[in-house]
């Protein structure tokens, strides 16, 4: 395999277009590109900024050359090129030239694992290291979906509705805590890898969100992060077969991106649960949830964690042959279980909409108003939207549609944004 590949006879050419090409490529392959170079350098902060540099150089290059036949492997290659000369240029560099292979300079970047189910992945490396316990649950969960999911700050910050400048500064105190405390880039074994596992299911799970329903941008699905958290979660699973919460968060992403099919529309717009084609949905990776959800049942030692409850109603959801046959008695008790487990006003939202659905809007109506207080969801779009839906099964027509409107002007997705002010028009 060639180091850095020369654009293809014929490939993508023109300024506009390589400029179009760079930022989706590098948006797609910055995780990979950071993990491969942060074992050679053992610090996520510069890996981060060699990738960076690598993205510098496809800018002044590509759109003069060509887009590389294989854009992720040129980045690779330019990334830990320099990571190479920045060792060399080290007082130590002999000594940590010998850890990293005296071949390193002239190797090829392997794309992927050779066994996409092997646990010696630099990718999970990568969300164990920034998952260390020498930072705080929030900064764990910021650096990775930074670093792995290629999350900008903004999307971050919605992800966990707080500030954007919090975030920011959460990232670089991470990066520096990291390098501070010279913590290894490895996968942690024994308790040590227990103590962290939450944070890493936590990671796992916004990362597949993220891609799941877009927090901004002009695209509701960002498939590469779905498969991305997915193929995390999966081998989570094959280094902790014996965690619950590792087989129920597979199974929760299963069930979840069984559906992505019929999530959209032709035009890309979304098409929400209840209106979905049931045929679209991947049957294939239903059954694999189901598969994961029985493994966490079969390894609990006592009662479900919150990501086994979650699949447990995605599971509802992916087995019903339709909406109306959705048992929702069974779903607002398992969110209720969830509520009392992991209690956040997000999952009573979610609750609600269960309620609303076994025993009517209006009790579903009292729960809402009873989060209209939360300082968490005052800029949460999916608050108003669901308010809104459940006047409009009351016949609260006028006072549906201010909800869906300020839904969607909260609304930082434009595809949603569009469904949002649509449904408010629909409100008469």
């Amino acid at each position: 395999m060639e180091q850095q590949p020369t654009a293809a006879p014929g490939g993508t050419s023109g300024p506009g277009r390589a400029t179009e090409a760079i930022e989706t490529v590098f948006r797609l392959e910055s995780p990979r590109v950071i993990a491969g170079v942060a074992r050679i350098v053992r610090d996520v902060g510069i890996a981060e900024e060699l990738a960076q540099d690598a993205l510098v150089a496809a800018l002044e290059q590509w759109p003069r050359n060509g887009v590389p036949d294989n854009p992720g492997a040129w980045l690779m290659a330019t990334a830990r090129n320099r990571a190479v000369d920045l060792i060399r240029r080290r007082e130590n560099y002999a000594r940590k030239l010998a850890e990293i292979g005296r071949d390193l300079s002239t190797a090829a970047p392997p794309e992927e694992p050779a066994d996409p189910d092997d646990i010696d992945d630099d990718l999970l490396r990568l969300v164990f290291t920034a998952c260390h316990p020498v930072l705080s649950a929030e900064a764990r969960t910021a650096l990775t979906l930074r670093l792995l999911g290629g999350l900008t700050t903004a999307e971050i910050a919605r992800a966990f509705l707080v500030p954007e400048p919090t975030v920011a500064q959460r990232i670089v105190r991470a990066k520096r805590t990291l390098a501070a405390k010279n913590v290894a880039f490895e996968v942690p074994y024994g308790p040590e890898r227990a103590a962290r596992l939450g944070s890493v299911l936590d990671v796992i799970y916004l990362i597949f969100n993220e891609g799941y329903a877009a927090t901004a941008g002009d695209d509701w699905l960002r498939p590469a992060l779905c498969e991305d958290a997915l193929r995390l979660a999966r081998l989570l699973c094959a280094l902790m077969p014996k965690e619950p919460e590792a087989h129920g968060l597979t199974a929760l992403l299963e069930f979840q991106a069984s559906r992505t099919a019929a999530r959209t529309g032709p035009g890309g717009e979304p098409v929400l649960l209840k209106d979905q084609n049931r045929r679209r949905w991947n049957r294939m990776l239903i059954a694999r949830g189901v598969t994961a959800l029985g493994r966490a049942d079969a390894t609990a030692a006592g009662a479900p964690g919150p990501y086994v409850l979650q699949a447990a109603i995605a599971a509802c959801h992916a087995l019903a042959y339709s909406y109306e046959e959705t048992d929702w008695q069974r779903i607002a008790t398992l969110y209720a279980l969830l509520a009392a487990r992991a209690p956040s006003p997000v999952v009573e939202l979610n609750r609600a909409v269960a309620v609303s659905m076994a025993e009517g809007p209006a009790p579903a109506l009292d729960i809402v108003d009873a989060l209209a207080a939360e300082p968490a969801l005052r800029d949460y779009h999916l608050l108003p939207s669901v308010r809104g839906d459940l006047l409009r099964r009351l016949g609260r027509t006028a006072e549906a549609r201010a909800e869906f409107t300020r839904a969607a002007s909260l609304a930082g997705n434009e595809r949603e944004r569009d469904l949002l002010t649509r449904r408010a028009e629909e409100c008469g």
